[in-house]
């Protein structure tokens, strides 16, 4: 399979800070990829200067080939890359359906109009449903966002990221703050989309991780310590070393 998006060499630095250094990662079509590491490992910045909202110090990175190192974020999300943050960043006011529709409308240039046109856009009302529908949302389209669990509010973001027709999609911790349980269901509804879409996601829970990932890259220190399988990485013994915790010996090994 071909890399849909692969950076050669890319660096973050402030002063003699490297917040990234010499990052080499490809990302394969429809692949489920987990960027793991201790905080402060970079992994952030480095979601940051795949979407372009930092300027790399060095390196490059490439999308289908192209190189997209100096193009500016709203045209990288035209060219199919979309994210979310760590924070929520929704419409707190307007429903569920009208915020998904918002996003399709704005894809198809017609967000001017404003939120109180959208009565009359039913191909977005449409495709907004049907991309709720995917996420398991469909039950909440008319619910005010603000009432919407924490859970059902991260899912909204990834609705939205989704209405951007998206190739590849850059999820920065989807499951931060969410109890256990609706956290499996953010990550399954991930899991569930499209093998047209590549997910690349960074996530602290273990447990969701190699539960979902089907390959992982292992950030410490703004580099990449390791890269592999989930049961490569589990086994690997500076990854237990330096961030999963050595498991005394005689005890089971991570799965």
């Amino acid at each position: 399979m071909s890399a849909v998006l692969r950076t050669a060499g890319l660096s973050k630095r402030w002063g003699a800070f490297y917040a990234n250094r010499d990052v080499s990662v490809a990302f394969e079509q429809g692949a489920r990829h987990a960027l793991i590491g201790p905080n402060g490992a970079g992994k952030t910045t480095f979601i940051d200067l795949l979407t372009g909202t930092v300027a790399p110090s060095a390196g490059r990175v490439y999308l289908d080939g192209d190189d997209i190192t100096t193009l500016a974020p709203h045209r990288r999300v035209k060219r199919g890359i979309a994210r979310t943050f760590q924070a929520s960043t929704l419409f707190p006011s307007l429903t569920v359906l009208e915020s998904v529709m918002l996003a399709v409308c704005e894809r198809e240039g017609r967000g001017g109009a404003g939120w109180r046109a959208l009565a009359s856009e039913t191909a977005a009302s449409s495709e907004a449903l049907a991309i709720l529908d995917a996420l398991h949302l469909g039950a909440e389209s008319d619910s005010t966002t603000r009432t919407l669990a924490y859970g059902k509010q991260r899912l909204l973001e990834i609705a939205l990221a989704l209405a951007t027709r998206p190739r590849m999609l850059l999820l920065d911790e989807p499951a931060a703050g969410i109890p256990a349980k609706e956290s499996v269901e953010v990550l399954g509804a991930i899991a569930r989309l499209p093998r047209e879409v590549t997910v690349v996601f960074i996530e602290h829970d273990m447990d969701l991780v190699f539960r979902f990932a089907e390959r992982i890259t292992v950030l410490v220190a703004g580099s990449v310590l390791a890269e592999g399988a989930p049961d490569e990485i589990a086994a690997d013994p500076r990854v237990r070393e330096v961030y999963l915790g050595e498991i005394p010996q005689g005890e089971a090994p991570l799965a």
